[in-house]
């Protein structure tokens, strides 16, 4: 073994020195063509790496694999297209390599390229189809450090390599306003600070994008803005070209507080200074004066006074305090912090305070009119940004869907405003402390209920109800969200989109009974016979997949609300008895008549899931039953008046609850609380009774939308 690693070592090294003799030399000898070094550098890997066209093709000659990777998951395509070889890049192609194959780290050949301004190969990669707007591809764990994400235009920006960025905006349409995991721009990349930074590429770069409609308003991975980082960068031109958009406020602050003005301050910049002051900067937000006094720099002090605003009344601080539990140490920091106002709204887009991602700007914290709220971001010109502020403004009053606090517009973007959860449903499944915890499902599934049936008294459809969009607020209220996708319920429509919504909470009875032990989207068809009450949920979700054809669609869900699944204990052991009081049960010998009493008819059917019901019960609970239907004279003292079909058993359930006081101790010890004693014994007794008296008179006894206190 040890001698077969000297050979590979050998072997590397032979390749990195371009010795094409020793490598022929060394393969004769039975040298592992394909054995890895450190790292799990391969020799053709290092032949990529170091341009050696012709010992690379030797080596795949030989039967060198062209697809191995390094430890990194980097291939000799990728690194091809590090060196910019496009001879090397043709030949790996046609050897089975992917386009658009990335490394641990997202890295393509085509990212490559741009990042080390092979323009000649970067040109190849895009005729040979390279997705030029790709992000790095990256690991959750990765995406969730906001890692990954950039495409080979920041790249490109990123390194100032001007003609690379002119290709790919105006020759192979790359996204200028795309942007990475971390909310950055090609723009913001163009102004970082890197290892041997050619300032003034860099800057050419940055004007370019912004003639190209860059965004000014994004940031890097501290909050600073465009503005911030030309003004560090000491470009006077980029602070002007940005300014001169309209866009940009021109007090924006970073995480730390530093303002564009500061930075130009602490730099010593006293043209972008100016530039700054005026165009309204504030020269009363951090100790800037005191900043320049430290170099003696008298004429930025001057400059500082000049603009300095008059002194206003100090306003008494007000005591605050948060009531999220979560959220509370990251809104205290938001408090705290200079922000300019868009409107009666306060936010600050970094991730430090972004509650989740979205496909169309994120979900961030915010104070609207001082209150704390949750802050969801659209373009304006988004379709579903109108679709989500009208839904909200139409259902103001609701009781169960998330309340609108109000909206914001500027810039482009508009912020609607709701009222600040603590974590959505699939969240709550994932805490530790669920075991633990207060909220039911039945309670979870009926709010869900109540919320889409009163969406739908509002005149829509929500058609994306998912366990992301179900919240929890700090005392457990449970509230529908996200209504970017609702549709306006019409006449012509109205049974199909109501529709839709019953067969999304399907999958949401389910998710829910199962505590999200299986994601939303791998959920069986059917509800496990291990999850308690299986029988109820699955027939909650038949009616929800194929609705009562003698009710209309949109009153299923108001009658669906009074499912047993719904019931409490004690609801449900009084329907059992009211039934079991029926005069034709209690009364008469039930197997005998079910030819002529309807309500023996539908219950004692040939399916018979309870004919072993007295097998289940204790022998002296069922014989001191028998003797109230005995004469005793004609009777033996044990014989049993109950025959095993379900009226008999509900006979016997409505007769325990008219005299459990009379029994004695030993008896009412065995049973202790009739309820809990036959619901344990016979749970599914009460959907089978609801089964089958539903929608016949009998069905009287069971809770309505017009008997809802019998709940």
């Amino acid at each position: 073994m040890a001698a077969d690693n000297e050979i590979s070592f050998q072997l590397n090294s032979a390749v990195r020195r371009g010795s094409i003799e020793t490598v022929r030399r060394l393969m004769e000898e039975g040298a592992n063509i394909n054995s890895k070094v450190n790292d799990g550098w391969t020799a053709l890997h290092s032949a990529v790496q170091n341009d050696e066209e012709e010992i690379a093709r030797l080596l795949l000659d030989k039967g060198a694999d062209p697809l191995a990777r390094k430890d990194n998951k980097a291939t000799p395509f990728i690194l091809a297209g590090i060196t910019g070889n496009v001879e090397l890049l043709k030949l790996f192609l046609q050897m089975g390599s992917d386009i658009n194959e990335h490394d641990f780290n997202g890295f393509t050949a085509f990212m490559e390229a741009a990042r080390y301004g092979r323009e000649e190969a970067l040109k190849f990669l895009y005729e040979s189809k390279a997705d030029v707007n790709l992000g790095r591809v990256v690991d959750e764990e990765k995406k969730s450090l906001n890692k990954g994400g950039e495409t080979a235009l920041m790249d490109a920006a990123r390194c100032g390599h001007l003609s690379v960025v002119k290709a790919l905006v105006e020759e192979m349409n790359a996204g200028v306003n795309i942007c990475d995991n971390w909310e950055r721009n090609a723009l913001v990349h163009a102004l970082s600070v890197t290892k041997n930074d050619q300032a003034q590429d860099k800057e050419a770069v940055a004007l370019f994008l912004l003639k190209h409609g860059a965004d000014v308003n994004k940031r890097d991975e501290v909050g600073k803005t465009t503005l911030i980082l030309a003004a560090e960068r000491q470009s006077q031109d980029v602070v002007r070209a940005i300014l001169g958009e309209n866009e940009v406020d021109v007090n924006d602050a970073d995480r730390n507080d530093i303002t564009a003005l500061m930075a130009a301050v602490k730099k010593e910049n006293y043209e972008i200074a100016q530039i700054l002051c005026e165009k309204g900067a504030r020269t009363d937000i951090g100790d800037l004066i005191e900043i320049a006094s430290r170099t003696y720099n008298n004429k930025m002090i001057k400059l500082l006074h000049q603009y300095r605003p008059l002194a206003s009344p100090r306003q008494p601080e007000i005591q605050w305090s948060s009531s999220s539990r979560r959220w509370q140490s990251k809104l205290q920091d938001l408090r705290g912090k200079y922000r300019p106002m868009i409107g009666k709204l306060k936010i600050f887009m970094l991730p430090d305070f972004r509650i989740q991602r979205s496909s169309h700007g994120g979900v961030y914290l915010g104070f609207y009119n001082e209150e704390e709220v949750a802050v969801k971001i659209f373009p304006t010109s988004a379709e579903n940004a109108e679709r989500e502020k009208t839904c909200l403004e139409k259902c103001r009053i609701s009781n169960h869907l998330v309340k609108f606090c109000g909206w914001e517009e500027q810039k482009s973007c508009l912020y609607l405003c709701l009222s600040l959860c603590e974590k959505n449903l699939e969240e709550y499944f994932r805490t530790p402390e669920i075991k633990n915890a207060t909220i039911k499902n039945k309670d979870i599934l009926e709010t869900i209920f109540q919320a889409v049936k009163e969406m739908h008294s509002f005149g829509f459809g929500h058609q994306d109800l998912h366990p992301s969009n179900i919240l929890i607020d700090v005392t457990g209220k449970i509230f529908l969200a996200d209504f970017d996708k609702s549709r306006k319920i019409n006449d012509g429509e109205k049974d199909v989109i109501i529709t839709e919504d019953l067969q999304a909470l399907r999958n949401l009875v389910l998710y829910v009974a199962m505590r999200g032990k299986i994601c939303f989207g791998d959920l069986p068809a059917q509800c496990p016979e291990d999850v308690a009450d299986h029988k109820e949920i699955e027939d909650l979700r038949a009616g929800l997949e194929s609705p009562d054809e003698n009710i209309p669609v949109s009153e299923q869900l108001g009658q669906l609300i009074y499912h047993p699944y719904f019931w409490n204990k004690q609801t449900k052991y009084r329907v059992l008895r009211d039934v079991g009081n029926e005069s034709d049960i209690k009364t008469r010998n039930t197997m005998n008549h079910n030819s002529t009493s309807k309500i023996l008819k539908a219950l004692n059917r040939e399916e018979n899931p309870f004919k072993d019901w007295k097998g289940r019960i204790d022998k002296d609970v069922l014989d001191c039953m028998v003797r109230p239907f005995h004469d005793q004279g004609k009777k033996k003292k044990n014989e049993r008046s109950y025959e095993n079909c379900v009226t008999d058993l509900l006979k016997l359930i409505r007769n325990m609850g008219e005299h459990f006081n009379e029994k004695d101790e030993m008896v009412r010890e065995i049973i202790k609380e009739p309820a809990d004693y036959f619901l344990n014994l016979f749970p599914n007794l009460t959907i089978y009774v609801y089964r089958s008296l539903h929608n016949i008179q009998y069905d009287k006894h069971f809770p309505n939308a017009q008997n809802p206190s019998q709940l």
